[in-house]
């Protein structure tokens, strides 16, 4: 086996938002990582402090954007791991579906600036994002943010390779 690149390891949520008519708050990034893209909200988690994933997503949401969050308000679809990603570190993400909606477009934050993207525009490539977003998650949260879990690993350190792991269905689906 050849010799594993030691990198730094990162833990984050991204949480996906939607306002009443079902487009997606995105954040165009000021800063690396994704620097010019759009992305969902969130952040790392505060480790150590022990913060939870979904602690973690609920502090962001209300940090990024002012929405106050419990956990029942949000549901884990997705937990990815990246190897390499960009070069520069691993990732451990999890990702969250907001079932609480937003009423307006937030102010801009240090990190960038907010705007409301139809579903559509996304998955038609109009939506400058991630080629990562595109190829991992924004499929898994078409078809999971009503339900279920899917867990995966991605190799990002030559294109992007991934594995999927598990699909945990909701009873419902």
């Amino acid at each position: 086996m050849a010799s594993e690149q030691k990198l730094p390891f990162k833990i984050s949520v991204l949480v996906f938002v939607r306002n009443a008519a079902g487009d997606l708050l995105l954040i165009e990034r000021m800063h690396s990582p994704n620097k010019g893209l759009m992305s969902p909200i969130g952040g790392k988690l505060e480790m150590q402090l022990g913060e939870s994933p979904f602690e973690c997503a609920i502090r962001e949401t209300r940090e990024e954007i002012g929405l106050v969050l419990c956990p029942g308000d949000l549901h884990m679809f997705c937990i990815v791991s990246e190897k390499g990603y960009e070069g520069g570190c691993h990732w451990l993400m999890f990702l969250f579906d907001c079932r609480k909606r937003i009423d307006k477009l937030p102010e801009a934050i240090d990190e960038g600036a907010f705007r409301f993207v139809s579903p559509d525009d996304i998955f038609s490539g109009k939506v400058k994002i991630p080629d990562t977003d595109r190829l991992l998650f924004w499929d898994i949260w078409r078809e999971r943010r009503g339900g279920g879990l899917v867990v995966l690993s991605a190799d990002c350190r030559a294109g992007v390779r991934a594995d999927l792991h598990e699909v945990i269905c909701d009873k419902n689906q």
